[in-house]
């Protein structure tokens, strides 16, 4: 065979492999309103920067006619890209394959890829579609699903990790996602679960569809695995692109710096008004976020789950931070079992990738209940505390409101390695409320005077006047400045570049035992 017939035979293999299952497969992939695997990474990626690998490889099983059915790929398109710029891993699950399910070979594929990207220091990205497990390859290709695990678990706080769920996502298949750093799932056409609705209808009596087992909705809103729920995959990938951006490609980089174009000395007279005068008033957080970030900057996490926090990405000064936010518009910013656990994820990411955290606190405490008690608030709690401590990141801290209790210590205290930690005039440091404070406090005064409701209410102002303020908490040190509230933007530019050399360590230990 001369070189030119070597050469066409190369073209042919490669124009085969890149048809995956076949036109009539594509069809129905996009009748369904999904795009293929190649499709997906054509979008995804930076144009004529995708380099495959391991186009030809096919499976190697002969049980139940499968000897007589290979195709080229196996189900998993796989290789390295740029994406603005920025070296990343690639695996895409091709559905049209096999119902893009997971084989011996399918699972070598996507640990090589995830090997190369922990040993180049550059993120892995998954495009997840797929039936699950290859049955007739039985306990092997279960065995795949635990090596990417385990690679899923080597590679944790060593390089960013990003699932896009774009199909199915069933059985052990969910624990890859699971396991790495940011979940985005595609409404109307993803699901996750562990069991699907035949075995839920068998076990539970249960009549449910996949959708409302484990949509997008569901889990972007009910049971927080994932943390963005995307209109399409356009949406999805959109999405994706933009969470990179705030995102270093290894735990031993900083994070991007980006040209900021919004003023540093930016004032905000606004801010001055945004808390109520009255404290039981609810007024929106996010409103305080996108006025002191740089304009436009604030991507939201988790939007969908635990709205009493808000967590997410932004910039200030072109500075890549992470903010973590009680949430006065819902639940009055009350920390309860699911905003602890999201804030502590997200803590835990960011000090994973030398990102710096800015905390908005207004929070007037720990959800109280049977519920909560029963269901673990006390051990929940703790993630959020614990992550807080064990953060070496600069840790920045604005109090705007209430810090009341407990909440108060968590929430980037001083005392747990804040840095720098401002309070607005409006804020009010203490034990409790100053009502329930004057309640215990005055009880049998309150009790024996003529007008109680009277007495109450001169205790309580008694009360607020002396300890609902910033300034004892600052006469201690525990707030290192009390500043007006629309000068915060100048204020934390200035600081978080002062921060920027921060060193912090922690004792030597082989890692320390999160409350789980």
């Amino acid at each position: 065979m001369s070189l030119e017939e070597k050469l066409n035979h190369l073209e042919r293999m490669r124009s085969e492999a890149r048809r995956g299952g076949g036109e009539k497969r594509i069809e129905a992939q996009h009748k369904k309103g999904k795009l293929t695997a190649r499709e997906r990474i054509e979008l995804l990626v930076d144009p004529n920067s995708f380099e495959e690998f391991d186009m030809f490889v096919t499976h190697r099983s002969s049980d139940f006619g499968l000897a007589e059915h290979k195709v080229l790929g196996d189900g998993v398109v796989t290789g390295c890209a740029k994406i603005n710029g920025r070296p990343v891993y690639i695996f895409s699950q091709d559905f049209t394959v096999f119902g893009g399910s997971l084989s011996e070979a399918h699972a070598e594929k996507v640990c090589k890829i995830m090997k190369m990207a922990m040993n180049a220091g550059a993120p892995i990205i998954g495009l997840n579609d797929s039936g699950g497990a290859r049955i007739q390859e039985g306990v092997v290709s279960l065995g795949g699903y635990a090596d990417i695990f385990l690679l899923n678990t080597l590679a944790s706080g060593v390089v960013p990790q990003i699932s896009a769920v774009l199909g199915p996502c069933a059985g052990g298949a969910v624990y890859s996602p699971a396991i790495t750093d940011f979940v985005l799932m595609t409404k109307r056409t993803s699901y996750m679960f562990v069991t699907g609705p035949n075995v839920v209808k068998t076990v539970t009596h249960e009549n449910v569809t996949s959708e409302e087992l484990g949509g997008a909705e569901v889990h972007a809103g009910k049971s927080g695995v994932a943390h963005f729920a995307c209109e399409n995959e356009a949406d999805t990938i959109s999405k994706l692109k933009r969470l990179l951006s705030y995102i270093p490609q290894n735990n031993c980089e900083d994070p991007p710096f980006a040209e900021c174009t919004d003023p540093l000395d930016r004032e905000d007279e606004e801010l001055n008004h945004l808390v109520p005068e009255n404290p039981n008033k609810p007024y929106d957080i996010k409103d305080i976020i996108n006025r002191v970030v740089d304009a436009g900057s604030f991507m939201e996490v988790h939007e969908d789950f635990a709205g009493n926090i808000v967590v997410g990405f932004a910039r200030i000064g072109g500075r890549s931070i992470g903010v973590i936010a009680n949430q006065p518009a819902v639940l009055a910013g009350v920390l309860d079992i699911n905003s602890s656990t999201k804030g502590a994820r997200f803590i835990r990411f960011c000090d994973a990738f030398n990102i710096p955290l800015l905390t908005f606190e207004d929070v007037p405490g720990f959800m109280p209940g049977t519920d909560q008690e029963h269901g673990g608030i006390i051990r929940n709690g703790a993630k959020l505390l614990y992550a807080y401590c064990e953060a070496t990141v600069p840790k920045v801290t604005v109090i705007t409101r209430k810090a009341y209790g407990g909440a108060y210590d968590v929430m980037s205290s001083k005392h747990v390695r804040g840095d720098i930690n401002y309070a607005w005039p409006t804020a009010e440091i203490a034990v409790m409320g100053p009502k329930g404070a004057a309640e215990i406090i005055f009880k049998k005064d309150i009790a024996e005077s003529e007008d109680p409701e009277a007495e109450l209410a001169q205790r309580t102002d008694d009360y607020r006047e002396k300890f609902a303020n910033p300034y004892s908490a600052a006469a201690r040190g525990y707030v290192d400045d009390i500043i007006e509230p629309k000068t915060t933007r100048p204020r934390l530019v200035r600081v978080f570049e002062m921060l920027e050399t921060k060193k912090d360590t922690m004792p030597a230990k082989k890692h320390g035992n999160i409350p789980l």
